[in-house]
């Protein structure tokens, strides 16, 4: 799981580009897919039979995009300017590294020393920022992107700690790992296991998975915000890093099904799977756009708690992994009344 984690984390990504995610994805299951789906928009759905089957197809899905960045405009000095794909705090990017295929660059804002009182206790905005790719015109520049070329964090995967692992896009790379390990097995009920695109800019390609295959069941395996840090105190800390999987009952996009949020809460309780619930509801994962399908679908989600989520450095903790993967597990084992 960590290793496949790790391959993930590096693949470029970014929401409307995720080209390089899908390929590996494809590779590793289709020697395990009964039958293998792709659409217009880019999902990968792979169908594995199980030992019964349900009225109504279930689905367990994970997206494939990450957060990045776009190029809007290229500067007569050669800078570029950029818009963020996805939800990205601007305070998180200053002086990081990005990459546009094999282009690198970093992200600059006036240094400093430069600034006024003022300028220093605000919020940079994004239209403050600029990819200092090297170039030294917009000729040269423009020999190395174009507009509308996607770049991703050029951030390595490392493991450090008490078993923790920094990394950018764990959200939701984390999802995808466990779905491919899962695909690995046969599961007790007939399953589609789903990669969904464009997450981070809207639920889109959950949209229309949902819409093709009619599921009766979903459950969203995620990476969510963890707030766990010095002298942040009670619910502000929204979840904990080694706390286990996270299985929310609400968030800004969804009200989770009660009685599928009960059914893992207790697979997970039965077989000592650690796990934690969000203290505050915000956020929201592809499961507000799958609810919402037809005539509805009964939605729950698992997700590891992650620091520092949408930036370069991500961190998680690889027992919370593990603890998505045992807990999507335990839900399909327990759905088709598998206690063995």
């Amino acid at each position: 799981m960590t290793e496949l984690l790790k391959t993930l984390c590096a693949l470029p990504g970014p929401s409307g580009c995720e080209d390089a995610v899908r390929a590996f994805v494809l590779k590793k299951a289709k020697p395990h897919a009964d039958a293998l789906r792709t659409d217009a928009i880019g999902n990968v759905m792979v169908f594995r039979k199980g030992r019964k089957a349900l009225d109504r197809p279930v689905v367990v899905c994970a997206h494939m995009d990450e957060v990045g960045v776009i190029v809007k405009k290229i500067t007569d000095d050669g800078m570029i300017k950029f818009g963020f794909v996805g939800g990205v705090d601007p305070r998180v990017v200053i002086g990081r590294p990005v990459r546009f295929g094999e282009v690198t660059g970093v992200i600059g804002i006036k240094a400093v020393h430069l600034t006024t009182a003022a300028e220093r206790r605000t919020m940079p905005k994004t239209r403050d920022l600029y990819i200092d790719i090297g170039a030294s015109s917009r000729a040269s520049a423009e020999e190395r992107v174009s507009l509308g070329d996607y770049g991703v964090f050029d951030s390595p995967v490392v493991a450090f700690g008490d078993g923790l692992i920094k990394a950018k896009a764990i959200d939701d790379r984390v999802g995808c790992a466990a779905l491919l390990k899962l695909l690995e097995e046969q599961p007790p009920i007939d399953t589609w296991f789903c990669f969904t695109v464009q997450e981070e800019v809207g639920l889109r390609g959950a949209a229309s998975m949902a819409y093709a295959l009619e599921p009766g069941f979903a459950l969203v395996l995620e990476g969510t915000t963890a707030a766990d840090l010095a002298e942040v105190t009670d619910g502000k800390a929204v979840c904990h890093v080694r706390g286990g999987v996270v299985l929310p009952f609400m968030d800004g996009a969804t009200i989770y099904d009660a009685g599928l949020f009960e059914l893992l809460r207790d697979a997970c309780a039965k077989r000592g799977i650690a796990w934690q619930t969000k203290t505050r509801v915000s956020g929201g994962t592809d499961a507000g756009r799958i609810h919402k399908s037809r005539a509805g679908v009964r939605v729950c989600a698992a997700a590891a708690p992650v620091r520092y989520i949408h930036s370069p450095s991500s961190v998680a903790a690889v027992s919370d992994c593990e603890a998505v993967l045992a807990a999507a597990r335990a839900f399909l084992e327990d759905l088709g009344g598998d206690d063995e």
